[in-house]
């Protein structure tokens, strides 16, 4: 497949997907290497983007439309330094930390076709102490950032929305092509946005999205953001990672992969407590390339999907995009010993009509049976063009590896997606999960708490929290009423924070929920001092973690 494609369209076309989906040798030719370029020949690229948009360009998809996909709350927002913030209501002593969202924001507003998936990933913050609370909004500084800073413009192409037709996407390749050889940027330093999720292991702080390995950021005392950098302990040149790290709060432990259009489609891999990468796990058994998002653990296990989101460079050639839904294909689960050596333990298990997204949490019964609870993506061809009529169910998926047979039950008949649960329970069982209820997706109109153990029910919904008319959140974040040991006291014990946003007053807050309470009670608001735009994922800081981060940096 990707053979019969010559190196200088792959260097061109390819740019700003994830660099371990391309079959680009390394080292790369010396003449890649990145030097300040000359402002004619950065002018002279911009008009021709120009141009490509202009009379190149199809009419474009909604789903690529900056005009719908930017429009309201999903519109960027400019950085905004630590600023002070009015409290509604007392903030419990727990919450003594960060709060930190990351999502998609691009740095200069979209020339041509755009999706949701596309832009820069800008961190949301708000820094709370001794009842008070800071809040702070600043990109990530990737390499892709600053490279295209310096020029002025977007330049780096999308894997979502650069290939609108085959005119348009030669064209684009052609201009990538130029701007590498004239060293505008060198795909060797990374060219992904990070603007998915954030993860803390192994004494560090990242930043994380799929198409890029980590970067390693810093939350300072007065609430302000800074980036230290690509973490390339990771990974080497043109690799990436998942936004979607497993950590076990016990071990330290955190488990990882990474996936590519090339053998192996597949790379599993564990970073130990002290946050150093083991080597890695090839998955040579997995025939071809497809999205693998997130991945599931257990004490002893690690489950991969193998979904109908395909990946194929030979889309580019018929100008498609290269991420498309295959509804021929049939999904599987892969099971992974979690401490293999190599792939011999691996399992594959056919599950038919299951496309997982999310796994929210995985655990072991009866010796033969992997339990996970995961989101299923209804009909997968939605997700990448139609997300708005997306159904994603959350199921209870029981594996038995004995007989390699799956039993499937979903636990609520709500549109939920971006669930959390007490982070100490990653990879045992635990009962409670608190989810976002799509309306639709992407725009979450409340949250809803699931009693895992009521699953042959029906629905596990026990309390649901609705936000107010006009008003839409993102996902709940769970921080336990002990925050630096949340196994300390009942599962359930703690509060839920997630960002809303007010469309009728163009308002955004921080609200604080008692995760205990039959209704979800909000207990305190952070009024904002700018808006947050609708984003994905975001993680809890305690004080003492951001002072050991601090101290670890320094």
């Amino acid at each position: 497949m990707a053979n019969a494609l010559s190196s200088s369209f792959l260097l061109g076309s390819f740019s700003s997907i994830p660099p371990s989906l391309l079959p680009i040798p390394s080292p790369l030719p010396p003449l890649l290497t990145f030097h300040h370029p000359k402002r004619p020949i950065q002018s002279s690229l911009t008009s021709i983007d120009d141009l490509i948009c202009r009379f190149l360009d199809p009419p474009l998809r909604p789903s690529i439309d900056p005009k719908f996909i930017l429009a309201g709350n999903f519109a960027p927002v400019a950085e905004l330094p630590p600023t002070a913030c009015e409290v509604e209501g007392f903030l419990p002593a727990c919450l003594d930390g960060a709060y930190i969202r990351n999502g998609p924001n691009p740095q200069f507003v979209p020339r041509g076709p755009y999706h949701a998936f596309d832009g820069d990933g800008m961190l949301h913050s708000v820094r709370i102490s001794g009842g008070q609370a800071v809040f702070c909004s600043r990109f990530v500084n990737t390499y892709k950032y600053k490279v295209e800073k310096e020029i002025g413009a977007a330049v780096v192409l999308n894997s979502f929305s650069s290939f609108t037709g085959v005119a348009a996407s030669l064209a684009r390749s052609a201009v990538a092509i130029s701007r590498m050889l004239s060293g505008q940027y060198d795909l060797r330093r990374g060219t992904g946005t990070v603007n998915t999720s954030l993860a803390h292991f192994g004494g560090k702080l990242f930043a994380i999205g799929e198409s890029d390995l980590p970067y390693s950021i810093k939350v300072l005392p007065d609430g302000d953001i800074v980036t230290l950098g690509r973490h390339e302990a990771f990974g080497d040149e043109l690799m990436t990672m998942t936004a979607h790290p497993k950590v076990d709060w016990e071990s330290g432990e955190a488990f990882a992969f990474r996936h590519g259009v090339t053998r192996p489609f597949l790379s599993y891999f564990r970073i130990n407590s002290a946050g150093i990468k083991q080597p890695e796990v090839p998955i040579f058994s997995k025939p071809q390339a497809s999205m693998v998002h997130d991945l599931a653990v257990t004490q002893n296990y690690v489950v991969f999907p193998d979904t109908q989101i395909a990946i194929s460079l030979t889309e580019i050639l018929k100008g498609n995009p290269m991420v498309r839904a295959d509804p021929a294909k049939i999904p599987r689960l892969g099971i992974l010993p979690r401490y293999a050596v190599d792939e011999t333990g691996m399992q594959w298990i056919v599950v038919p009509g299951f496309n997982m997204l999310h796994a929210f949490n995985a655990w072991e019964e009866d010796g033969d049976t992997i339990v996970m609870v995961a989101s299923n993506m209804l009909p997968v061809e939605n997700f990448l063009e139609n997300v708005e009529s997306l159904h994603t169910s959350i199921e209870r998926i029981e594996i038995n590896l004995t007989t390699k047979t799956v039993r499937r039950t979903p636990i609520s008949d709500q549109c939920l997606e971006l669930g959390n649960i007490n982070q100490a329970y990653v990879g045992k069982k635990n009962r409670y999960l608190y989810a976002a209820i799509e309306s639709p997706m992407p725009k979450v109109a409340g949250v809803v708490k699931l009693d895992l153990s009521r699953y042959n029910s029906g629905d596990c919904t026990v309390a649901t929290r609705l936000f107010e008319p006009g008003c839409y959140g993102g996902e709940p974040c769970f921080v336990a009423r002990d925050a630096d040991n949340p196994a300390a006291a009942e599962e359930d014990d703690g509060y839920l924070v997630s960002y809303v946003h007010d469309e009728r007053i163009n308002v955004s807050k921080l609200i604080v929920m008692d995760a205990k309470s039959a209704s979800l009670e909000i207990v305190a608001a952070v009024k904002l001092p700018q808006r947050v735009p609708y984003g994905f994922h975001g993680i809890f800081v305690s004080q003492n973690d951001l002072h050991k981060l601090l101290l670890s940096t320094n």
